[in-house]
């Protein structure tokens, strides 16, 4: 993290994180027909832009050129921009207004990052990950559990930036409750990072409870009196829960620089809230721990039971073919057509033989049955 910062400073000469331009831009992220966004079209991806002073919304309709500037001519002002899924060329122009680093451009337009925190001089860029239980019916090899995205947040020192990826939930809830709490909303900046980061937590919880039922259903199959359950579908659900616990405790690094002492970005009432999300996390990774723990049991115990099943049937095969190799034995003796042979004279000796074959089978029937092999 140093080292990103003392790169960032580096750009800058003097700790601010210097405008770049658009052929920058462009010669370090990958051109936009490759993320599927078409910088030629007329769709914005500004959601809302607002300016707050004191902790209140202001009514103007400003872009955010504009609202920046007016932001910046109040001491206790700052604004919000919401962005969903932007094109290389809007980033671009939004980047070249707020003083942006090209590395956190480049991670916010291309969302495949894991939940960290960077420093690019006086900018901060916090990456999250979201999280959504997908509502099924039945769980089959095929189901998606989790369903997840991204939020990235550049936050500045009278600006904050969101960025969102992918429809796992949205931001305008988290919005219209943070400006009904104006005390809070007063703090500044950080205190749409904290209740962003509050809002995908809590969602790690509902998943988290979700999913819990889920593993009490396989459970059920698996250790019940007629234990079953295909081990598709329990791969499934470790596959799921894998990508959730990749989105929940990679989170754990950038909550415990947020709340740690040292930290001087962060107002020191705000840090109070982001510890209470911290604990709500660690509540959360414990849980996802041991949901990875009594699946790998449940795994376990279900290929126990599938080797226990094969091995009843190679016995039951077995004790077939015993039964059946008394019949091929005595019919191989007399099929061989010596002339001396016993009984061959006697008017009752295929009956005998029969009866021998069926008395034999019979025997050897009760006593598989008694070992529990039939």
């Amino acid at each position: 993290m140093a080292g990103q910062t003392d790169r960032g400073r580096l750009a800058t000469g003097a700790g601010r994180t210097r405008p770049w331009t658009a052929v920058r831009a462009i010669s370090r992220i990958r051109q936009p027909e490759a993320d599927g966004h078409d910088i030629a079209g007329p769709r914005s991806a500004v959601i809302d832009c607002a300016v707050y002073l004191e902790g209140v919304r202001q009514p103007e309709s400003t872009d955010y050129v504009e609202a920046l500037a007016a932001a910046r001519a109040h001491e206790q002002g700052f604004v919000w921009v919401g962005l969903h899924e932007p094109g290389l060329a809007e980033m671009t122009r939004i980047a070249e207004a707020y003083g942006l680093h090209e590395l956190a451009v480049e991670d916010a337009v291309k969302a495949r990052q894991r939940p960290k925190l960077e420093h690019f001089g006086d900018v901060s860029f916090l990456v999250l990950r979201t999280a959504r239980y997908v509502e099924h019916g039945e769980l089959t090899e095929n189901s998606e559990v989790v369903q997840t995205g991204q939020v990235m947040l550049f936050i500045g020192p009278q600006f904050v930036i969101t960025v969102r990826h992918g429809d796992a939930w949205h931001l305008s809830p988290v919005r219209a409750e943070l400006e009904t709490r104006r005390e809070l909303l007063a703090q500044g900046p950080w205190a749409v990072a904290y209740a962003v980061t509050d809002r995908v937590v809590d969602r790690y919880l509902e998943v988290a409870d979700q999913i819990e039922d889920d593993l009490d259903s396989l459970e059920s199959e698996v250790f019940g009196r007629q234990g079953s359950g295909r081990i598709q579908r329990i791969y499934q659900m470790k596959r799921e829960l894998v990508e959730f616990k990749r989105a929940v405790a990679p989170l754990q690094r950038p909550l415990m620089t947020l709340t740690a002492q040292i930290n001087q970005d962060v107002p020191t009432e705000v840090q109070r809230y982001f510890r209470d999300v911290q604990d709500h996390l660690t509540r959360t990774v414990e849980q996802v721990n041991s949901y990875d723990d009594l699946l790998n049991s449940i795994l376990q115990a279900r290929l126990a039971q599938v080797s226990v099943e094969q091995n009843n049937d190679m016995r039951k095969i077995a004790a077939w073919a015993a039964i059946a190799a008394v019949w091929t034995a005595i019919a191989g003796v007399y099929g061989m057509n010596f002339e001396f042979m016993p009984e061959l004279a006697w008017p009752y000796s295929y009956p005998m033989v029969l009866l021998v074959m069926l008395a034999s089978s019979l025997g050897l029937y009760r006593l598989f049955r008694r070992n529990g092999w039939l």
